[in-house]
């Protein structure tokens, strides 16, 4: 069991909170775990090259020494190191594993079932029982962190061990919305369609961020027709079911919802309990009844928080080999529930939503010399935004839009509303765009 990977998990969960998705992609989510030397005080971290590591210093450092703290309550001395050296270091060691990430969380061995969810998992099983006979498309949605992503890998697993010849894609659809924008940079969109139609089972997450992405959702819509008419199977995931997001094309909800649609509720006390139970089991830590019943009391609306706990526990006891007590837990669960507090909205989210939106850069939506008509009206919404969820005065979102003045953010304003006076798809646009905002 690779403990210090159980707990960098948590690192990086605070981290995420407190920086840019691009920033957290490009610097945090490269860095692996290596040792955690409890002597020296000191985190041992595997960078992938000097470069990284001169990055991660001159930037990062204290926002891991920052969350180091929050997690184990001691502060700890941060080394990074490049595989190369590692290597030196330890010729006779095994390499580290690329993921830290264990298996365990991905079967339906170890999801847990009660009535919040046993709809949804009879679906998936039967699904990867016999894919694309049973349900196709199956459309599963419910609030984050209810199961839904493990339930995908737990089909992925399932028809690998039953069906080794199958090829199987999981995606979220962000990262295939960045490769189709890639694609159509470098002129590879042949390449990118083979890859996504030729396959036997395609796993997509997230849906819901294609709502209003219009340019995506015509390539999504053709994939998805290719993969139908192939009779493979298509298993897609959102926190929300397909009517109710509003900027879908009507006939992408058509095909989403032309078969089975399962939804996920917050597990009951009984199922709680049996994740905490599972969880520590798996993580070899020792709780009692009472712990678990008292954490399972408290944390009733996220699975990612119970096994957050659950983890957070068993880092503060390798720090201090005390009995686990409801006293630990209070504490841990207060920190768990403090650092799930959503960050605050910034300009940069806002830009790059909208960005993602119009199918156009975050530099160009700021820009003062770009005035093509997609790119100003993603402009005028992405100022629209930030005024209805920022605190910001209008001077000071003109200074994060390229040090526009503020008559100009005014006229924005005025344009974007009579927009949505007069055209309700812009409405259901700008509510899809400020409710993916706050989701990320």
């Amino acid at each position: 069991m690779n403990s210090f990977g159980d707990a960098w998990e948590l690192v990086c969960s605070y981290c995420k909170t407190k920086i840019t998705d691009v920033a957290y992609n490009t610097w945090i989510v490269r860095i692996k775990p290596l040792e955690l030397d409890f002597d020296a005080n000191t985190a041992y971290l595997i960078v992938p090259n000097d470069f990284h590591r001169q990055t991660i210093t001159r930037c990062y450092i204290p926002l891991l020494n920052e969350a180091f703290e929050a997690i184990f309550d001691n502060k700890f001395q941060i080394a990074l190191k490049t595989p190369d050296e590692v290597e030196q270091a330890m010729p006779s060691e095994p390499k580290p594993a690329e993921e830290t990430v264990n298996n365990y969380e991905y079967t339906f061995d170890t999801f847990i079932v009660g009535s919040s969810n046993n709809f949804a998992h009879a679906a998936c099983m039967a699904v990867a029982t016999n894919p694309s006979n049973a349900y196709n498309p199956l459309f599963l949605y419910g609030n984050s962190g209810l199961g839904k992503t493990h339930l995908l890998f737990a089909i992925q697993n399932e028809i690998k061990k039953n069906y080794p010849d199958k090829t199987i894609c999981y995606i979220k659809i962000d990262d295939f919305i960045n490769e189709m924008v890639e694609s159509l940079k470098m002129k590879t969109m042949i390449e990118f369609r083979q890859k996504y139609r030729q396959v036997d089972v395609l796993l997509v997450d997230d849906v819901q961020f294609l709502g209003g992405k219009e340019a995506m959702q015509e390539e999504f819509f053709h994939t998805f027709n290719a993969l139908y008419d192939a009779h493979k199977q298509i298993v897609l995931t959102s926190d929300r079911p397909p009517k109710e997001i509003k900027t879908l094309a009507d006939r992408l909800r058509t095909r989403f919802e032309q078969d089975l649609i399962a939804d996920i509720q917050p597990p009951d006390i009984e199922t709680r309990i049996a994740i905490i139970k599972r969880k520590a089991e798996l993580l070899d830590v020792n709780l009692s009844n009472e712990v678990c019943e008292f954490i399972a009391s408290k944390l009733k609306s996220n699975i990612r928080q119970l096994e957050g706990t659950v983890k957070k526990l068993k880092a503060k006891y390798l720090l201090n080999h005390e009995k686990i007590t409801i006293s630990t837990a209070q504490e841990v669960i207060a920190d768990i529930l403090n650092n799930d507090v959503p960050p605050e909205v910034t300009v940069e989210r806002v830009i790059d939503e909208v960005a993602r939106t119009f199918g156009v850069s975050a530099d160009e939506i700021r820009s003062q010399k770009n005035k093509s008509a997609n790119i100003s009206n993603a402009r005028h919404i992405a100022i629209y935004i930030t005024r209805e969820i920022t605190p910001l005065s209008m001077v000071n979102i003109g200074e994060e839009f390229g040090g526009r003045h503020y008559s100009t953010i005014i006229y924005s304003l005025q344009k974007v509303q009579k927009q949505i006076d007069n055209d309700r798809k812009v409405k259901e646009l700008i509510d899809d765009t400020i409710k993916n905002i706050r989701d990320r």
